[in-house]
């Protein structure tokens, strides 16, 4: 069976094809993206403007398009922050349905952290015991702990990449005091949020997702991506601190040099590092293991569970799916 996941992120856009059966890991088929930062797209009052729709409606077709010349058997069509959090948002998911036919369906920042951290504890499976995720996005940043498949609290916070950068650094290289004083907005909206998570009892495995913590791997040392996805990555928090200082000091073309590092993500690497680096210290960890599976591989694998109890394909809660006509090629 081959089944598509169309992310609609703060970042990317991205259809992501793969063919899996219940009981078998989903392989890679095919993938379509677009860099596409929606979250530059907001005017003065939180609107996704025009333009943005344009160019979202637009990779939407596309992706329609590819997945059923690829001959897919079902879509998962999705958005995350950049338009639930949009005042339009609403009025956005009606166009791209008009123009498409594509219904994408508002994932809210729980669930999102809830389907990630689902995909990682399929990953690590039940010997890794408590696993806390972290996974930073474009617009926010999704953390999630428990012991079974899915976590015991899941929450999300404004804090994504893309945001802080957009709100906080307007200069290139950023001055020293833009930089603290973001460092103290990250704590300070974080601090609550993670002190909620000692009633879960502390983590045996810290896993990062997103796309955000592979490339800080890879400036750390970490293998490529092209070494495959089982090999061991990990990031620590002392290197962490160190990119943290090197990163600020660099123009957004400099940081293109750095390994893992594309142009889309060069101007919002800096927010990300201290992200990241914050969350390790309130957490209280060393180092976190970096996780090839996030959000569009959970939902894949929810999916697949529910052929396993449901029977045939229907719509999983929380995941929209588009069923004008089958997903076939022509």
């Amino acid at each position: 069976m081959r089944l598509g996941v169309l992310d609609i992120g703060s970042n990317t856009v991205h259809l992501l094809l793969v063919d899996a059966h219940p009981g078998a890991r989903p392989v890679p088929f095919a993938s379509h993206k677009r860099p596409l930062s929606l979250v530059q797209y907001l005017d003065g009052d939180g609107n996704i403007t025009d333009a943005g729709q344009h160019e979202l409606t637009e990779f939407v077709l596309e992706a329609w398009e590819f997945a059923a010349r690829h001959k897919a058997d079902d879509l998962l069509a999705f958005c995350t922050s950049a338009i639930r959090e949009a005042t339009n948002g609403p009025a956005v998911l009606a166009r791209v349905k008009h123009e498409t036919t594509v219904t994408l369906q508002e994932l809210t920042g729980s669930e999102e952290a809830s389907m990630t951290f689902f995909a990682v504890r399929r990953w690590y499976g039940w010997g890794a015991g408590t696993i806390l995720n972290l996974d930073i996005g474009g617009g926010s940043f999704e953390m999630a702990s428990g012991e079974d498949e899915l976590p015991e609290l899941a929450t999300s916070v404004p804090l994504g990449a893309s945001r802080l950068t957009r709100d906080w650094l307007h200069e290139d290289p950023p001055s020293a005091r833009s930089v603290k004083d973001l460092r103290r907005y990250i704590r300070a909206t974080l601090k609550p949020a993670a002190k909620s998570f000692d009633a879960v009892g502390r983590a045996n495995v810290v896993a990062g997702t997103s796309k955000t913590f592979r490339s800080l791997a890879r400036i750390a040392g970490a293998a490529p991506s092209g070494a495959g996805p089982y090999v061991k990555r990990e990031l620590h928090a002392t290197d962490l601190g160190l990119w943290a200082q090197r990163i600020s000091a660099m123009k957004s073309e400099d940081r293109l040099h750095l390994p893992g590092v594309s142009e889309a993500r060069a101007n919002q690497l800096l927010a990300g590092v201290l992200v990241a680096e914050a969350a390790l210290e309130l957490f209280e960890f060393k180092k976190i293991k970096i996780c090839p599976w996030a959000l569009r591989e959970g939902l894949i694998l929810r999916r697949l569970d529910q052929l396993v109890f449901d029977g045939p394909l229907e719509p999983a809660p929380h995941v929209g799916t588009q069923q004008s006509e089958p997903l076939a090629a022509g």
